[in-house]
């Protein structure tokens, strides 16, 4: 099966989830969230929820290398 045949055969509803270094991932809706990992508040089809992610995560850094680098002034 293709990849975007598995896609479309996909009725899994998903949640956007971020942790402390705020990354941001997709995980099933009907299952708990992993630890270290925080609801956002977006669930839907797997496509919104990439979107959405897509949409806001415009920093791929992790938060504690941003941080750093503005501590030293991004040198």
């Amino acid at each position: 099966m293709s990849n975007d045949k598995a896609a479309m055969d996909d009725n899994t509803i998903y949640k956007v989830v971020v942790n402390h270094e705020e990354p941001y991932s997709i995980w099933p809706a009907d299952r708990e969230s992993p630890l270290g990992w925080t609801e956002v508040g977006m669930t839907g089809p797997k496509a919104e929820c990439l979107a959405y992610i897509e949409e806001v995560w415009t920093d791929m850094r992790p938060l504690s290398m941003r941080q750093q680098m503005e501590g030293s002034g991004g040198e």
